[in-house]
């Protein structure tokens, strides 16, 4: 049986792995943890140089990066719009959420939020790559999160025949 222990790290791709690195440091105080380059793909052999960045996110989790200098200009999933695809990472409360965003609105980065999503609060923001990224202080109860698990998978299943969404838990967003 597989046991998932936590995430090992998440890699998304950027334009240049020294601008990444020191936006991450300089905007959100993480640390560049370690640095792979190679010529050649361990996994397929393709001969395809990247340097691929690891940067420290707390509590041992790792956001990764990978510069591609000879593969075509990154883009993103027109398909996709913007606010879906994003990397959320946690804060300790909504007064760390609050003075975030301060922070990073004095450091020159466009914020919006917070926004109230009935069990945390989130402020978002773009990564010099175009990746959207989120803030997240928690604020649910335990009789909350229970009260969500327990409607998660009628909630997976109506909307598998509707397309709609369920009012189960209509409730998170009726507190704004």
């Amino acid at each position: 049986m597989i046991n998932i222990e936590k995430i090992h790290h998440v890699a998304y791709r950027c334009n240049d792995a020294k601008e990444t690195t020191q936006w991450y440091k300089d905007k959100l105080n993480m640390n560049l943890v370690l640095a792979i380059a190679e010529d050649q793909v361990p996994s397929t052999k393709a001969p395809d140089p990247y340097m691929h960045i690891f940067l420290d996110a707390g509590d041992e989790n790792v956001l990764a990066f990978f510069e591609l200098p000879n593969s075509p200009t990154m883009g993103r999933d027109t398909n996709t719009p913007e606010w879906v695809q994003h990397i959320a990472m946690r804060v300790a409360s909504v007064d760390a959420l609050i003075a975030a965003k301060e922070e990073l609105v004095s450091k020159g980065v466009d914020v919006l939020g917070p926004t109230n999503h009935g069990v945390f609060k989130s402020i978002y923001f773009f990564d010099p790559n175009g990746h959207r990224l989120e803030l997240a202080a928690n604020t649910g109860t335990k009789e909350q999160y229970k009260q969500l698990n327990e409607v998660a998978h009628d909630m997976i299943n109506e909307w598998a025949e509707t397309k709609k969404a369920p009012r189960h838990a209509a409730w998170l967003h009726e507190q704004d």
